[in-house]
């Protein structure tokens, strides 16, 4: 027969067997990466190089400016320099461009403005419009996609009759893939 002391002892056992059980349960998925045990690779996108310190030849120091940059850090232009061509970065000078880089940068033609990603996206914000979410609820189903899909199994066949024939390429229509809409009033609801 056991005591109570038995009882009580495996009584607390259980109690602290659950516990532990539930402590590490609530650690996570991958207990490994809890515990700092795995190794894992940094993002090589949120790596970033920084200047080495340098002591200061001398200790009257200026306050920092709040946002300038660091005078010891390299602009992106210059780094962007100094990995192309390194032979600048060794000699220490750098020198006017050479005829053949100006002959590249001519013939890339003007400049970008300096809104072309706005203007870009504003270009494709034109194709998606915005939806709410009383649009959501109002059209659940999934708006038609915008443009019309060329076949182009007919389309190359109406190509290489229009080449054999002579005639010109935008001669004849060009057929198309009629999205096929929900057969039936159950296909129209669902």
């Amino acid at each position: 027969m056991m005591s109570r002391t038995t009882i009580a002892i495996g009584r607390v056992r259980t109690t602290l067997a659950l516990g532990c059980a539930l402590t590490l349960a609530g650690c996570g998925g991958d207990p490994m990466r809890t515990f700092g045990l795995s190794r894992d690779a940094p993002d090589e996108f949120q790596v970033t190089t920084r200047a080495p310190l340098s002591m200061p030849p001398d200790f009257n120091l200026r306050p920092p400016t709040p946002g300038a940059p660091r005078p010891q850090e390299q602009s992106e232009r210059r780094q962007a320099e100094a990995a192309l061509a390194p032979q600048l970065e060794l000699s220490g000078t750098a020198s006017a461009d050479s005829p053949g880089q100006d002959a590249l940068v001519a013939a890339a033609g003007p400049a970008a403005p300096g809104d072309i990603r706005q203007r870009v996206d504003r270009e494709a914000s034109l194709d998606r419009p915005g939806e709410s979410f009383t649009d959501r609820l109002m059209f659940w189903k999934p708006a038609p996609l915008p443009g019309t899909v060329v076949d182009p199994t007919r389309e190359a066949q109406r190509l290489r009759e229009n080449a054999a024939l002579g005639r010109s390429v935008e001669a004849g229509d060009t057929p198309i893939i009629q999205r096929k809409s929900g057969g039936g009033f159950l296909g129209n609801i669902f």
